[in-house]
């Protein structure tokens, strides 16, 4: 098969991965793929390389598949690489294409416009996969290698580097069927080990994390023939729908929840791979009794000691180990739901005011719907865990801790999935790193309500200033009046400064058929019951 240039090849392998979005930034160095994709699909010309990837990130993620971003050479690659490493730590897909200088003049070092020293080798450190367009007859080749490795357990983004003479070139390209890699499944004897120990557990736990998201039906229905309580990290939360009277959620370092832990028999983790921010600093402790299952095998007893550690899918194996699956003691069950309750009515309570912003959210959206979150207090005080989620694809955040990608995986989230609204938890110090993104809202206008916690500054920082030190340091910014800021980009706001102002105003938010710019006043709806820090230690203190 042949194609006039690199962007109709690029449009036929899309096509086939079933992408009709793409994000990005032109270029001199990628105009070719951003012509025909804008052409053919549809592009979103986003205003930095990061909120490219972040968009592209949180489309596949919302849509349980891939997303593509297009970035310039050189700087426009090392702008995007940030959000590459997002996108490495949740094990996300992204197929992210960026230009190269002219073949002729590639590493040979004398400035030409956009060259940097060795991309590739930049793009590698931060990408699950990497590789070179070597000349116009592979790149379809590479394009879909890329692709199948991200879409990979574990998962990550691939990177392809493309010389812009090659991208004019017309291509060859001879598509190639390609056998779905088999299920990775423990051996019989691994699986009646650990079944022998399911079998016994009368009080046990269960903690999902990503790697559960693909094995929905298996987990719901082990938790039905056990009555085990489900612990989730962030990235596992909808793998069982949060109304579930049997999911505790992600707030397994309370206090109610690590007594609970404490007195489990067995406990059985899927996809987990216990972070820092989610196991305090790996001070959580764990039952003896420790049954692992994870697709990575480098994974398994990584963090903590493991009787059996099954290497393979979380489907086939959970479908594996359920006719070993016996039913807890009298009152365990019981006992679980008492938790679940308990932990949520103190977070609800701590959070004080903020309590009425979390209930009019989840009032006013539907049951599915996209709510990303930066990394902001509202979000990992309550946003991250009494905030309920129902599906995995749903819950769209920064998995590797990096302030600012809220807002352009959003707008990725939201162009995914026009039918339903979708909304962005942001703060104020977040939002300042990609405020370009709000011309890119005010132009694609998707169904989008970004709601802005304005405090003036980095308030977790803060906190933790005002609790440790004498002074603070880098903390205190200055902010823009948004409603001036929202008219100047052509957006509507509207302003909570009290309680009561939650329902009303993000109802008629959400309601609507574009986006709304909410700022949440924090200065006038009052403070939480106990300022936020985070869950990270600081040595002497």
């Amino acid at each position: 098969m042949r194609h006039d240039n690199g962007g109709d090849l690029l449009v036929t392998v899309l096509r086939e991965l079933g992408i009709d979005t793409v994000f990005g930034i032109v270029s001199v160095h990628n105009l070719p793929l951003v012509e025909a994709v804008d052409r053919e699909l549809r592009f979103v010309p986003v205003r930095h390389e990061a909120s490219a990837v972040n968009a592209a990130d949180a489309y596949g993620r919302a849509r349980g598949g891939l997303g593509c971003a297009l970035t310039s050479t050189g700087t426009g690659a090392g702008n995007a690489a940030g959000s590459l490493i997002e996108a490495l730590s949740a094990g996300t897909s992204v197929l992210h294409v960026t230009g190269q200088v002219e073949s002729e003049f590639l590493g040979s070092g004398r400035g030409f416009i956009h060259e940097t020293k060795d991309q590739l080798g930049m793009l590698k450190a931060v990408s699950a996969y990497a590789a070179s367009v070597p000349d116009a007859g592979q790149a379809g080749r590479i394009l879909r290698e890329a692709a199948r490795s991200a879409l990979a357990a574990p998962g990550g983004p691939a990177s392809v580097e493309w010389p812009i003479d090659l991208q004019y070139a017309a291509q060859t390209d001879e598509p190639v069927e390609y056998a779905a890699p088999a299920p990775v499944v423990p051996a019989q004897g691994e699986l009646a080990a650990a079944g022998a120990l399911l079998a016994s557990a009368r009080r046990p736990l269960v903690w999902a994390g990503g790697g559960a998201n693909t094995a929905r039906g298996e987990l719901a229905r082990l938790l039905e023939a056990t009555g085990a309580g489900l612990i989730t990290s962030n990235s596992g939360r909808g793998s069982v729908p949060e109304d579930h009277e049997q999911v505790i959620g992600n707030f397994a370092t309370t206090p109610a929840v690590r007594a609970l832990i404490e007195d489990a028999d067995v406990l059985l983790t899927i996809g987990t791979h216990f972070r820092s921010n989610e196991t305090a600093d790996y001070t959580l402790e764990l039952p003896a009794a420790h049954i692992q299952i994870d697709v990575d095998a480098a994974a398994l007893g990584r963090v903590h000691p493991v009787t059996h550690a099954l290497h393979g899918d979380a489907a086939g194996t959970l479908a594996a180990l359920l006719p070993h699956a016996a039913t807890a003691e009298p009152g365990w069950t019981d006992r679980v739901g008492a938790v679940r309750t308990e932990v949520r009515a103190i977070l609800h309570d701590n959070i004080g005011p903020q309590a009425a912003i979390c209930d009019a959210i989840r009032a006013a959206l539907p049951r599915e719907a996209v709510v990303a979150r930066d990394v902001t207090i509202p979000s990992s005080s309550w946003g991250n865990r009494l905030l309920e989620m129902y599906d995995p694809k749903d819950n769209v955040f920064p998995r590797g801790g990096g302030i600012g990608q809220g807002l352009g995986m959003g707008i990725g989230a939201a162009l995914a999935r026009p039918g339903a609204p979708t909304v962005v938890i942001a703060g104020d110090g977040g939002l300042a790193v990609h405020l370009g993104e709000l011309l890119t809202l005010a132009q694609e206008r998707p169904r989008l309500t970004l709601i802005v916690f304005n405090d003036g500054g980095y308030g977790v920082l803060r906190n933790m200033q005002d609790h440790h030190s004498e002074r603070r340091s880098g903390v205190d910014l200055t902010t823009p009046d948004f409603g001036l800021l929202a008219r100047a980009c052509g957006l509507p706001y509207a302003r909570i400064a009290a309680e009561e102002h939650a329902g009303p105003v993000l109802g008629d938010a959400i309601a609507s058929d574009g986006p709304t710019l909410v700022e949440v006043d924090l200065g006038a709806l009052g403070p939480m019951k106990y300022p936020f820090t985070p869950p990270v230690r600081i040595p002497g203190q």
